[in-house]
């Protein structure tokens, strides 16, 4: 991501020296008034009431956007407690990550058939210049309903940093909603024909990786960085659901009807040598078939067989 944010190279002064500087303004303008020198006296506690606005505390993770009259003057990001040009505004941002959970929401698949599919994410400020002047926050700093006589009116509450991170929580779930549409339409729920094809369902990492690039790629005009994405819900929607999961079964059915038989054939191609090498019993073809029958039944029945004890010979 192209970052548009710079450093700022303004003056800025430890904020406990200028507590001490502006303790000896505030003295001494109290002691130039009992000395009858008002002027001077007014003087340095005007300056004393000008200065106060200067003072910021800036914590780990955490920035100032330095604005002079409208003109951005950089981003303040070394901690501690600092003072600074008064008539500076200063912006209150922070880098620190956020979760963000999408609730299912119902796409089409590759195949057009409807799933319900939702994320969880983490995000982060990385450029604070394209946070603060890329994004409209202002309507969200809070609307709030003040009860007049006769009804209410509403009144816009200053912008926080709360409602302004509110703001860019919104953004990032409307652009989320629309990657997840985009990335669902070009994959397949599942593979039903092609083993080889990557799927929402098996793609993994893949996938999960393909949707932090579309997320990235929709959020850098931002200046907002998606740390990691995951896919954690994953269905299909409920109006196909039990026909998808007949066909499932169906599926899952054959595959171990395959494995089976698989098996069966090994098991009664072993009894049949054994027996011929061993040489416990002369079996000609007709009796090779019967008992190839019997063994495939007793081994590929889904219920358990009941023998059926012959008390004669082997032709009766």
């Amino acid at each position: 991501m192209e970052k548009n944010e710079k450093k700022f190279a303004g003056f800025r002064m430890s904020g406990f020296s200028m507590l001490a500087v502006m303790l000896l303004l505030f003295v001494g303008g109290v002691w130039l008034l009992t000395q009858a020198m008002p002027v001077w006296g007014g003087l340095c506690l005007l300056l004393f009431v000008l200065c106060l606005p200067g003072f910021m505390m800036i914590e780990p993770n955490e920035a100032r956007v330095m604005l002079f009259f409208g003109v951005y003057k950089g981003t303040l990001n070394d901690n501690g407690f600092w003072w600074v040009n008064p008539f500076y505004a200063k912006k209150k941002m922070t880098y620190r990550a956020r979760n963000l959970d999408i609730e299912p929401i119902k796409v089409n698949d590759k195949a057009g058939n409807p799933v319900m599919i939702g994320l969880v994410l983490v995000w982060r400020v990385k450029d604070t210049y394209k946070a603060m002047f890329e994004i409209d926050s202002q309507e969200t700093s809070g609307v709030r309903a003040v009860p007049v006589k006769g009804g209410v009116v509403a009144v816009q509450q200053r912008e926080t940093l709360a409602s302004r991170m509110a703001a860019y929580q919104n953004f990032v779930s409307v652009q989320s909603d629309a990657a997840l549409r985009s990335l669902a339409g070009e994959y397949a729920y599942d593979n039903n024909e092609s083993s080889d094809e990557v799927t929402l369902r098996s793609g993994g990492e893949e996938i999960n990786d393909r949707l932090e690039h579309e997320l990235n790629s929709r959020l850098a005009i931002s200046g907002i960085e998606v740390v990691e994405a995951r896919i954690n819900y994953l269905a299909y929607a409920p109006e196909i659901a039990a026909v998808m999961l007949r066909r499932q079964q169906a599926a899952a059915i054959i595959s171990a009807r395959e494995k089976i038989v698989e098996g069966a054939v090994t098991m009664v191609q072993m009894a049949l040598d054994r027996l011929a090498a061993e040489k416990v019993v002369d079996l000609d073809e007709d009796k090779k078939a019967a008992m190839v029958s019997n063994l495939l039944v007793v081994l590929c029945a889904d219920e358990q067989a009941q023998p059926v004890v012959n008390t004669g010979t082997l032709h009766q």
